[in-house]
């Protein structure tokens, strides 16, 4: 499996409700340094948004980064993405992620 395939295992099997950092998604796909390319496989996510939830994949310090929104529509933001985040009951206040 390609890491490529191997992130976007990852992300499709995100809970609602959880996320998980750029940083954790690319140690789990065995290559701890890649957080920067699991966060540009995000931007290109080619699924449909219910199949790899791309939202649900935030920064190391809570903040959560950017949002394109699928291909297909004309959304995304990051407005976007902390609307679909809280939606899901992620806590987020100033535009981080709270962890209780």
């Amino acid at each position: 499996m390609s890491f490529k395939e191997r992130v976007y295992k990852i992300v499709s099997q995100i809970p609602k409700g959880r996320v998980l950092s750029y940083a954790e998604v690319a140690r789990r796909a065995g290559s701890p340094r890649a957080a920067r390319a699991v966060g540009n496989l995000m931007n290109l996510n080619p699924f449909p948004k219910e199949k790899v939830l791309c939202h649900r994949v935030v920064r190391s310090d809570g903040s959560v980064g950017g949002y394109r929104g699928h291909p297909s529509t004309s959304s995304g933001s990051s407005k976007t993405k902390i609307a679909l985040l809280k939606k899901e009951g992620v806590r987020i206040e100033k535009g981080k992620v709270i962890i209780s």
